[in-house]
């Protein structure tokens, strides 16, 4: 059965259809960025409200800018906008629904006034972001608007035929500020520290070279609030479309699969209302730093942690990875002993607690989550979640052991050939400037921390330069499994 409205009443157990009329449901966010993640959680959380009878004008409109984005474009109209949202737990069950909660969808490149016109609609109060760590333009040395990006260059030139999110978004709030309607709010959803003042400080930069007197007037009536996100979120493969076809009987282009644990934790700070998140269970706080914190240096950098040495050692599946003894152990003493002491208290958390639930989450099995996946874009990861453990502790004295295996890693991760000598497939933006550098890892230990763009000046600090020629050293010599056994602690050598 092919998914769509005239399918829903078609549905069979233990399929949930949405409960309300998605006729009555309309467009008040659009996003850019429709993928996985946002149809697993902000999607699934509007939804949630639609269900209860609420929130029915803050239907999303999905906008997409990138040449991919097509793929989703005729996979939502295929579908009305319907997707299939497929919660695996850790215990083999599933949660299965389809989702409503996307109503519209439009590619810009195929009209860009048109979808500037659909920003400048008054119905439209939230603009929403998942364009990932690398979508902010922010420049790897100064830290600020890259103005010299090819795209941002022709936004510039021609703001009325705007390509970038940024050119898309700031023509919209032009028009909206030319004919006197309340702006929207940016709201971004990205893992980055501070995601919601990154992305004030881009969209700014980029207004204000255009015309600073907009520039202006964004940055004193635009919101742009923080938020922390967490739902891990697996690319959807042709196995998971045969699967929702074989167990459920619907033919969807681009169902989504996902983990039973979610959270949101959301800033709240809005120009023109929002809906009553806090009702699906969205932590709205007046500071979302620490669980923000908490998340990008506990979960994401302990990803980066298990990805690069988990490849090495001969592991495709993350679960695979953290039900190995060894792993385990050196990932809770990562985040026990190196992330956690950089941490503020977290209101409400139990950090002990948190820790060894992230442990189940990336041990269970039937999300099937890769460790190719979290391998990829490592440039635009480590920077932003790793390395702040590691400048903290530089300056408080603390130890930095095994941040430093997890660069070393990476490092001979991006040599690009296995422990077996077989090609390893990096995925990053920087793929060939990093494989040429890590090439001269052997004879040059140094060359992959001296690239100051990522590490600052930690090569220049002897106890992160020796812990990372350790590292490297016992990877070129023993392998990644002995160099996880030496850091996993006590006992650990009797599981090697």
């Amino acid at each position: 059965m092919k998914l769509s409205n005239s399918a829903l009443a078609s549905l069979r157990a233990p399929v949930a259809a949405p409960a309300y009329d998605r006729s009555a449901v309309t467009a008040g966010i659009v996003h850019f960025g429709v993928g996985g993640f946002h149809r697993a959680h902000q999607a699934m959380y509007l939804d949630a409200l639609m269900n209860e009878g609420k929130a029915l004008d803050w239907g999303i409109c999905g906008m997409g800018v990138m040449p991919s984005d097509t793929r989703m474009r005729d996979a939502l109209r295929a579908s009305d906008g319907l997707f299939t949202l497929v919660v695996k737990n850790p215990d083999g069950t599933r949660d299965v629904r389809v989702i409503g909660s996307i109503v519209d969808y439009i590619f810009a490149p195929d009209d860009p006034a048109a979808a500037v016109e659909r920003l400048t609609d008054p119905a439209i109060r939230i603009v929403s972001l998942t364009v990932t760590e690398g979508g902010y333009n922010v420049h790897p040395v100064t830290g600020e608007f890259d103005l010299a990006h090819p795209a941002v260059q022709a936004d510039l030139a021609e703001p009325a035929s705007p390509g970038t999110v940024f050119g898309l978004i700031t023509a919209g709030l032009r028009l909206r500020r030319e004919r006197g309607i309340a702006p929207f709010t940016v709201m971004s959803c990205d893992n980055i520290q501070g995601n919601g003042e990154v992305a004030h400080r881009m969209f700014t930069a980029f207004a204000t070279a255009l015309d600073p007197e907009l520039g202006a007037w964004i940055d004193a009536n635009v919101p742009f609030p923080n938020s922390m996100v967490d739902r891990i979120t697996p690319a959807t493969t042709d196995a998971d479309r045969a699967d929702v076809a074989a167990q459920y009987g619907i033919e969807d282009a681009w169902p989504v699969v996902t983990e039973d644990f979610t959270q949101w934790v959301l800033e709240d700070r809005f120009s023109a209302g929002r809906p009553p998140y806090e009702e699906a269970g969205v932590q709205i706080v007046d500071d979302v730093v620490p669980y923000e914190l908490m998340k990008l240096r506990l979960l994401n950098a302990s990803h980066q942690g298990l990805c690069y040495l988990g490849w090495l050692a001969g592991h495709r599946a993350v679960h695979d990875v953290a039900r190995h003894p060894l792993f385990a152990r050196f990932l809770l003493r990562y985040m026990d002993e190196e992330a956690t002491p950089t941490l503020a208290p977290v209101p409400g958390v139990d950090l002990d607690a948190y820790k060894r639930r992230l442990i189940e989450r990336f041990s269970n099995e039937h999300v099937a989550d890769t460790v190719a996946r979290l391998c990829a874009e490592s440039s635009d990861r480590i920077p932003k979640w790793l390395m702040p453990v590691v400048w903290e502790n530089l300056e408080a004295g603390r130890p930095v052991e095994l941040s430093a295996a997890i660069v070393a890693s990476w490092a001979r991760y991006a040599e690009g050939v296995d422990e077996h000598g077989e090609r390893i497939p990096v995925v990053d933006r920087l793929a060939e400037t990093l494989q040429a550098i890590a090439r001269a890892n052997r004879t040059n230990p140094d060359a992959f921390i001296a690239n100051r763009e990522f590490f600052g000046d930690v090569v220049d600090d002897d106890r992160f330069r020796s812990a990372y020629r350790r590292a490297l050293a016992t990877l070129h010599d023993r392998g990644a499994l002995a160099l996880v056994g030496e850091l996993a602690g006590a006992g650990a050598a009797a599981l090697i």
